[in-house]
């Protein structure tokens, strides 16, 4: 092994100490003592490669999503012939199933779209604006399906879309440690209850005489 693999191969061990730290903790908690005494690293080692915990976070943060973007790119093709209902529902349940297949993400992604670091946010935003220049463009490839209230246009609709996904997040964030069929069942339900009142509305519409 050359010198330069070997350099390769500790920097991507430091890192994949990170995830598994910030994956476990959260930001608030890990430092960059615990990740080398939790995973036998040498400060020397640490800090030849990676500066400090911000850099290691903002790392682990772009390797989420990245990750997290390429898994729903993979997956979106199946929603296109799909109803209107059905495709922005199971939309943001690809991005669950991403969750449960790489579980280390989860917290990751969570500080930094839920409860970033006020002194990393513009970072984050930056990192996070493929994901979401991702979901506008898919909210906008659907509303262009519906029939629209004569008073409504399309980018009104693709926003307020937009922006009731930390509603969808948080239902499904409830269920996310339940294993059992009645509890996905509910689940299931409960996202529907709320993508139903969000396309069609609560208030009965009065008749006209």
């Amino acid at each position: 092994m050359t010198q330069k693999e070997r350099q390769e191969r500790s920097r991507k061990e430091i890192f994949q100490a990170a995830v598994e730290e910030f994956g476990k903790e959260g930001y608030e908690k890990v430092t960059m003592e615990c990740i080398c005494s939790n995973h036998a690293i040498s400060k020397g080692m640490m800090y030849h490669y990676y500066s400090g915990k911000d850099q290691l976070f903002l790392l682990c943060v772009q390797k989420t999503f990245e990750e997290l973007k390429s898994h729903i790119e993979k997956n979106i093709e199946e929603l296109s012939n799909q109803s209107t209902f059905d495709a922005i529902k199971n939309y943001f349940l690809i991005r669950e199933h991403f969750f449960a297949l790489n579980p280390q993400y989860k917290l990751i992604f969570e500080n930094a779209v839920i409860y970033p670091p006020k002194h990393l946010s513009g970072q984050i935003q930056e990192l996070h604006r493929p994901i979401m220049e991702m979901n506008w463009h898919f909210l906008e490839n659907v509303v262009a399906r519906m029939s629209l209230r004569p008073d409504l246009n399309p980018e009104k609709v693709t926003r307020y879309l937009q922006s009731i996904e930390p509603v969808l997040r948080s239902i499904i964030d409830r269920y996310q440690n339940e294993k059992t069929s009645q509890d996905l069942h509910t689940m299931l339900k409960d996202v529907q209850e709320i993508l139903n009142m969000a396309l069609f509305g609560v208030l009965k519409q009065p008749e006209i005489v």
